[in-house]
């Protein structure tokens, strides 16, 4: 049996393709909003997550 909490199985269950759009704000941080690339107009009002320069980290840093 693997134990190994790094590997993962696959599983029967959909994906979600994302896109991602920078949004620059002249009075505030830029903003990185990513949401599913083919939701709907009214999907997209509560499918999103937005993320600013201080949530990225290195993938490096994090492996």
């Amino acid at each position: 049996m693997n134990t190994d909490a790094d590997s993962h199985s696959p599983t029967d269950e959909p994906t979600t393709d994302l896109d991602h759009v920078t949004v620059e704000n002249e009075d505030a941080p830029n903003e990185c909003a990513i949401f599913p690339r083919e939701a709907s107009e009214d999907e997209l009002m509560t499918n999103w997550i937005t993320a600013h320069d201080e949530s990225f980290v290195s993938l490096d840093t994090m492996r």
